[in-house]
């Protein structure tokens, strides 16, 4: 079939001027708002660590196929999100002439799709001005609210409406770049919650509903079915980096200001927070994506109890074994699942005897066909959890017992990323020595103590100009620059600093943050 037109992987989430935003949350969720009379609910976490963070919900028999129950008792706890910025963060904005640039998020209104290009923080503020408008999902009855972290990316001031048109100022509690996920809170008491199903239950063909505020139209519900589970949208984004792909796809109307809204079940259950739409004109067309919960969860408990999310890595590189594959090997016993291409040393998957050539087809009895699948189970563990692995190996089933570890090859759990490793204090460059080093920018390195930076061998007076090519002028730089890094993704955690010495000598160094072992 010919596709005509341009087709794109977008953000959903904003509607009005040039950035998304959407609230995070996570806390206790009780039971409100008329649930389906055959529902019940139990507060905990599948992995026993949610600590009552929010209650799972659990119905038997047959889903009824009315949705005006669900509706009626989901409306009430989806809000609307407004971010601000000042002139200064706003940065500059164009047009891209006619198309959509698919490696980008998507800030504005729909009928010109303009990019935000942030610009370092420091130095004079400017006059407030809107960023853009999200939906958010509340978790727990105290304040917490969960959104996309593109949603209230680069926002200076967050603004949260609920349904009944109250309005509350919302704090940053945490967010996770790599699956999309931020987490708010609002000083605020009784909320009206949705309750948490399990996502790892939905059925493809299932009826959904999609609650948000799409161009500004608040508490909108629009129905679909479960399209797909698993979902990766690597091929549409055209090699963007998209983080963990384990998306549920539906075909419920989603569109720019559904962003961090809910994906609910006929039961009023949240099974996902949507995210991203497949369009040709920057509208919802076709097909919408939401987060599922099981990773959800799993991102705010961590954001809650540790400040960041601790990640675990099976420790192998791979590929998805395909039938011509699978006949160049002689593979036989299987005709799909993620086939082993190396494996990584002081990992989990080498202490357990995985190799080169094995079939990995499940995790914890879930079928790992691909790789939206094998990353969608990993993401759900931390570092130190135990999984029983499954694979094929000279055509024969085996099961292994792994216990994962993160990136640095270590089980140890990280509490909040603390910007006071480096070992030193930051402080502005006066102005007349700026000119003195013909600098524009930078910030000097004072009062170091035994650290990263000392152990880098960075000495005292350092000028910070450039980490990891981001142009540095105030401290909020730096630390902005420090937890990009270090909830991030990579194995390798290092920040390469370019710098100047006040002699004017240029000096370049790597700073290792990983994990001491």
């Amino acid at each position: 079939m010919k596709l005509y037109g341009k087709i794109i992987l977008l953000s959903c989430g904003v509607a009005a001027a040039s950035s998304a935003l959407t609230a995070l949350a996570v806390g206790r969720i009780q039971q409100t708002a008329n649930p389906s009379p055959a529902s019940t609910f139990h507060t905990g976490y599948d992995n026993s660590r949610a600590g009552g963070l929010y209650t799972v919900a659990r119905h038997p028999g047959t889903a009824p196929t009315d949705f005006t129950s669900a509706a009626e008792s989901t409306i009430n706890g989806v809000v609307s999100i407004k971010s601000y910025a000042s002139a200064r963060n706003q940065g500059g904005y164009g047009n891209y002439g006619g198309g959509i640039d698919p490696f980008e998020f998507f800030f504005g209104s729909p009928r010109r799709q303009q990019p935000r290009r942030q610009q370092p923080r420091g130095g004079n503020g400017g006059q407030e001005q809107p960023m853009g408008l999200g939906s958010g999902v509340i978790l727990s009855e105290d304040g917490y609210i969960v959104t996309n972290n593109h949603v209230i990316d680069g926002a200076d001031r967050l603004e949260v409406t609920l349904n009944d048109n109250s309005i509350y100022n919302a704090t940053v509690v945490g967010t996770d770049p790599v699956t999309d996920v931020a987490l708010l809170k609002i000083d605020a008491e009784g909320l009206p919650v949705i309750p948490v199903g399990d996502s790892d239950d939905l059925r493809v063909g299932e009826w959904v509903l999609a609650v948000g505020n799409p161009f500004g139209f608040t508490s909108t519900v629009t129905t679909g079915i479960v399209s797909a589970k698993a979902r990766s949208v690597a091929q549409a984004a055209r090699g963007r980096a998209m983080g963990i792909e384990s998306y549920i796809q539906t075909d419920a109307a989603v569109n720019p200001g559904n962003s961090g809204g809910a994906l609910v079940n006929v039961n009023g259950e949240l099974v996902g927070i949507n995210t991203a739409i497949y369009s040709e004109t920057g509208s919802y067309v076709g097909y919408s994506f939401a987060i599922p919960t099981a990773i959800v969860t799993k991102v705010v408990t961590d954001i809650k109890q540790y400040g960041s999310v601790q990640r675990a890595v099976l420790g192998v590189s791979f590929v998805e074994l395909t039938p011509q594959i699978a006949k160049d090997k002689g593979i036989t016993a299987t005709n799909d699942g993620i086939l082993v291409m190396e494996v990584v040393d002081r990992s989990g998957a080498m202490e357990a005897g995985i190799r080169e050539g094995d079939v990995v087809i499940s995790i914890n009895g879930a079928a790992t066909h691909n790789t939206a699948q094998l990353q969608g189970e990993i993401s759900k563990y931390r570092p130190g959890d135990k999984i029983d692995l499954t694979y094929i190996r000279d055509n024969k089933q085996h099961t292994a017992k792994v216990t994962l570890r993160n990136s640095s090859g270590s089980t140890k759990l990280a509490k909040q990323d603390d910007f006071t490793a480096l070992g030193c204090a930051l402080a502005e460059v006066p102005a007349e020595r700026l000119r003195e080093l013909r600098i524009s920018g930078g910030v000097q390195v004072k009062g170091l103590t035994d650290g990263k930076f000392k152990q880098a061998g960075i000495r005292e007076g350092f000028i910070i100009i450039d980490i990891n090519n981001a142009r540095i002028r105030a401290k909020a730089d730096v630390e902005e620059v420090y937890k990009a890094i270090m909830n991030s993704s990579d194995t390798d955690k290092v920040m390469f600093i370019t710098g100047i010495y006040p002699t004017g000598r240029k000096v370049y160094y790597a700073v290792d943050l990983g994990e001491e072992n």
